[in-house]
């Protein structure tokens, strides 16, 4: 039990820990076109999320894919960015309602960059470990459960600033999505740009 506590606090941190928000980010431009209403598509989107990054450390720690990490760092601010800026381009458009493919790939692609992220420090952390799938199903049910809470926190504030701030929908998603534009771009000009 001690290691499954380890393992899903790793989880945890690595999503919620305040000098690495790039899930923190992610998550609240993933979610800032819904509401309560659409919880399932959100979970389902959480879960396709987790299952991209959980399937990119599988491969990175087997040695399947090696992937330069100057690479991904530059990805990630990428998908953020790019996850942003739609919501800034569709909002008020039903952005919400569109196909689920598209968001459903999109979502799983972003999470095997996202994975492969923290693939070479996930890699010396179970390094010593006889079997690698159990700690990194532990780690994933962390991240499932961090994601979560983030999509919770965006989605209550979204709730608040809707029904008592009235903030209209289209604005809310605009001035969210701007913030998070405006987090991610020294993130782009730092690992894209100078790096």
């Amino acid at each position: 039990m001690d290691q499954f506590w380890f393992y899903f606090k790793l989880g945890l941190e690595h999503v919620l820990d305040i000098n690495a928000y790039d899930h923190v980010l992610f998550f609240i431009a993933l979610t800032v076109p819904y509401n309560f209403s659409n919880w399932k598509k959100i979970l389902w989107l959480v879960t396709i999320f987790t299952v991209g990054h959980t399937i990119s450390l599988i491969l990175a720690t087997y040695g399947v894919v090696s992937v330069s990490s100057t690479l991904v760092e530059c990805l990630i601010p990428v998908t953020i960015f790019v996850t942003a800026v739609f919501n800034i381009f569709t909002a008020g458009k039903g952005a919400n309602k569109e196909k689920f493919g598209l968001t459903f790939f999109t979502t799983l692609f972003f999470g095997l960059i996202h994975g492969l992220g923290f693939s070479t420090y996930f890699k010396q952390i179970v390094a010593s470990s006889s079997n690698k799938i159990i700690p990194l199903l532990e780690f994933a049910l962390g991240i499932e459960a961090s994601q979560i809470i983030v999509v919770i926190v965006v989605l209550a504030l979204g709730f608040v600033c809707q029904t008592i701030f009235r903030f209209n929908k289209r604005d809310w998603i605009m001035v969210l999505s701007s913030i998070v534009v405006g987090f991610v771009i020294p993130m782009l000009l730092d690992s894209c740009v100078f790096n």
